[in-house]
């Protein structure tokens, strides 16, 4: 497993919104992890009817991954 999903499960124990969102992907047998892109995730998370907060997590790690 490599891109978004591999790096964001790296963070199932950090305690703040990215590692929320990692424990979520982790515990979700249905999390994408393909193609690469944040508009896979994004509608994945609309598609379940996520918070607006939950989608803006998703955009914040989205920021992190890309810069790293």
């Amino acid at each position: 497993m490599d891109g978004f999903t591999a790096w964001l499960l790296g963070h199932v124990r950090d305690q703040d919104a990215l590692g929320e969102l990692a424990r979520r992907a982790a515990a979700d047998p249905d999390w994408p992890e393909e193609p690469d892109r944040l508009e896979t995730f994004t509608e994945y998370l609309e598609g379940g009817h996520a918070t607006r907060a939950a989608l803006q997590d998703l955009t914040d790690a989205w920021v992190r991954y890309a810069s790293r």
